[in-house]
């Protein structure tokens, strides 16, 4: 959407910014670096043993094996990069497919700041601010990307921008970012699992559950910033080839391995063996779905199951191998310094008595592990790990160091365009020297070669655009670029649209619709209906309002109004959002950040499906093509809006669209756009809905 910024993430997760300067004042000639299916780039950072770069090396001294075979090599270049000037000077991506066209650069570097909030502290994420925002300050170039990510967030909603200007705010206003060892428990799910199963004194016949509560959390905590780094690295293989760093903020991780102790039989609980076999009084058949009056602690058996058998280790080499299959390198960084103990001296985040103090020699080999995670995924990757350090500014110094200068080599590979792994080796010919470069690629296909090409030849075909056709051309491009999201299957989605009432200037309005992914995503305890809340927030998370929705059986969608508790101003928020289904199911969590634009204007769109005479709310948008989408804007004008419908690439489609304005019960007025999809082909769709002088660019995909 055109006024709508949606972005799962904390409130830390806003954007960054990046800059940098080519060090000599007056550069020679740069190569062209080719784009043909069969040439390979490849950064080398070449370093003497002590860790020093290196930057005297000619391409004589490089030698580079792609499977054992040598390879020629034809373009080679020396990178320096140094702070540069004043960040307003710095050009900033328009939108997101702005910022992915220019992550294809093969001088523009790619960073990601990784903040693991559950496995940061509080002192941590205070300690690591300086050092980091002096460390970008030095380390991005003018021609460079930097984006950061939470485990809260999708690795989609990753924004890349230039500036560092709002780096420092950014981290000074929410230095208290960590979440390990927090004082107070601020997610439900793990507060749940503090209710079902509590710290009880020696005495009680429920002794025998003290510490299940605790190891559940963190190995869920474990589990969430695992898979949120996973998604990064296979989102990033997609963004280019060249290489990627990612600056992962963290105390590092158990990597747990299934426990059978964890799924031991309680006395005060079931014993978790899976879902309950009971008959469906509907059906008459066997089934494993909750019935009305089961068991409420069958959600934390069930999740304590799960939680037990999960192997963490397992999911960490696999994002080794993934992260060199896409050429990413990992710099971890331990905020905590040179660390002596790993647990903290009292565990509050579980109910009743305080458990006893973690053993010192189980301590540290705790922290000994959380030590190796990191060194193992640096040095997996060809990365630099900061760990053990008190020193944080000179370990990020280092990793500026590494960054900072390196050779951008090119050759043609004589390998086949078979689709698979080719495995890299880069070696210097000159003793005692040392490189870490990109250990392989992925090979093109034959046919994904000449689609390539074709487009290559299309784009430089076309020809010359104006300012306003241009900007048009970005706007549109924005609105599409979130489709390129439904390649993978989520397990909530969701559609915010917020808007202000007629005659109403004083509190905005926020409507959200949510939708469920396929029971592959999300398990079928949610076929018996579901629960949902809301909560929105600043920030700062102050709480601003709040609202809940009950769906019933067999319903995959809800439409919901957020209540506020203070007036809704224009601003930015975080909107957190919980499904909760039957006994068994692991509850669905998701956030976005949105922003209220100021009266009277709106920003985002609910979307409506409609199949034969049914109609539903709907957040996935994708539709079919014996279907109809209508889609709602909130307004507070009485104008009468126009509609039509365009292509991916703005081009007007000759397909009716039926345009209107509709006055609802509780107030709210909305301009609406519907038509039908039977004209369509599989392809992406803008709709674009006039009134006055105000327009609104929405989109969506047909599948089939």
């Amino acid at each position: 959407m055109k006024e709508l910024r949606l972005h799962r993430a904390l409130p830390a997760a806003a954007l960054l910014g990046v800059a940098a300067l080519a060090q000599t004042p007056t550069p020679p000639p740069q190569p062209t670096f080719r784009t043909e299916a069969n040439y390979v780039r490849v950064d080398a950072f070449p370093t003497m043993k002590d860790g020093t770069p290196i930057a005297d090396l000619t391409q004589a001294d490089f030698e580079i094996l792609e499977g054992g075979v040598p390879q020629r090599i034809e373009q080679f270049e020396h990178i320096v990069i140094r702070a540069a000037g004043s960040q307003d000077a710095r050009v900033e991506p328009n939108s997101v497919r702005e910022s992915l066209a220019m992550a294809q650069s093969s001088r523009a570097r790619l960073f990601v700041v990784f903040l693991d909030t559950y496995h940061v502290e509080i002192e941590g994420s205070h300690a690591i601010r300086k050092p980091l925002v002096d460390a970008l300050e030095r380390l991005i170039g003018q021609d460079d990307l930097v984006g950061v990510m939470t485990p809260e967030m999708s690795a989609r909603d990753v924004t890349f921008a230039r500036r560092t200007t709002t780096i420092e705010g950014l981290l000074s206003r929410y230095w208290h970012w960590g979440e390990r060892g927090r004082m107070t428990v601020r997610d439900p799910q793990d507060e749940l699992y503090g209710v079902c199963y509590p710290n009880v004194g020696a005495d009680s016949r429920c002794v025998d559950q003290n510490g299940i509560a605790a190891e559940m959390i963190d190995r869920r905590h474990e589990k969430l910033a695992l898979d949120a780094l996973q998604d990064l690295v296979r989102y990033l293989r997609g963004v280019r080839e060249e290489r990627k760093a990612i600056l992962a903020i963290t105390d590092g991780w158990l990597r747990y391995r299934p426990n059978n102790s964890l799924l031991r039989p309680l006395k005060c609980q079931g014993v978790p063996t899976g879902p309950p076999i009971s008959v469906d009084p509907q059906s008459g058949k066997l089934t494993t779905k909750p019935l009305p009056g089961s068991d409420p602690s069958g959600q934390c058996e069930g999740d304590r199951m799960r939680l037990g058998l999960m192997d963490n280790d397992e999911q960490f080499r696999e994002i080794l191998d993934e992260a060199n299959r896409a050429n990413a390198s990992f710099y971890p960084i331990d905020p905590r310094g040179l660390a002596v103990f790993d647990t903290p001296m009292v565990r509050v985040d579980v109910p009743g008595p305080p458990p006893p103090m973690t053993p010192l020699p189980v301590d540290r080999a705790m922290l000994s592990a959380r030590n190796n995670s990191l060194r193992t995924l640096a040095e997996a990757t060809d990365g630099l790990a900061i760990v053990d350090s008190n020193d944080l500014a000179g370990g990020l110094r280092r990793v500026v160091a590494d960054l900072s200068s390196y050779y951008l080599i090119g050759y043609y590979s004589s390998g086949k365009l078979d689709g698979r792994f080719h495995p890299i080796s880069v070696r210097v010919k000159r003793p005692g020297v040392s490189v870490r470069a990109r250990r392989g690629y992925l090979a093109s296909t034959p046919a994904a070669a000449a689609a390539a090409a074709r487009a290559g030849a299309a784009a430089a075909a076309k020809p010359a655009v104006s300012a306003e056709a241009e900007a048009s051309e970005r706007v549109i491009g924005a609105a599409i670029g979130p489709l390129a999201g439904y390649a993978r299957e989520l397990p909530l989605r969701l559609q915010a649209a917020a808007g202000w009432k007629p005659g109403n200037a004083e509190s905005a309005a926020l409507w959200v619709v949510g939708e469920l992914g396929s029971e592959a995503a999300t398990g079928d305890a949610f076929n018996e209906g579901f629960a949902v809340t809301l909560t929105l927030s600043t920030p700062a998370d102050q709480t601003v309002g709040s609202g809940t929705a009950s769906v019933a059986r067999g319903a995959r969608t809800f439409r919901a109004l957020v209540t506020p508790t203070q007036p809704l101003t224009a601003g930015d928020y975080v909107l957190r959002v919980g499904a909760r289904g039957g006994t068994g199911s692991i509850p669905l969590r998701e956030t976005m950040r949105l922003a209220v634009t100021a009266a009277p204007d709106s920003s985002g769109a609910i979307f409506i499906r409609r199949a034969g005479t049914r109609e539903v709310p709907t957040a996935d948008l994708r539709f079919r093509r014996n279907e109809q989408v209508r889609v709602e804007i909130p307004t507070a004008s009485p104008d009468p809006p126009t509609a039509r419908l365009l292509d991916r690439n703005g081009q007007l489609l000759a397909v009716p669209v039926t345009a209107a304005v509709r006055d609802d019960a509780d107030g709210s007025r909305w301009h609406t756009a519907q038509l039908g999809l039977a004209p369509l082909a599989p392809a992406d769709y803008v709709i674009e809905l006039t009134a006055g002088s105000k327009k609104t660019i929405t989109a969506f995909r047909v599948v089939q």
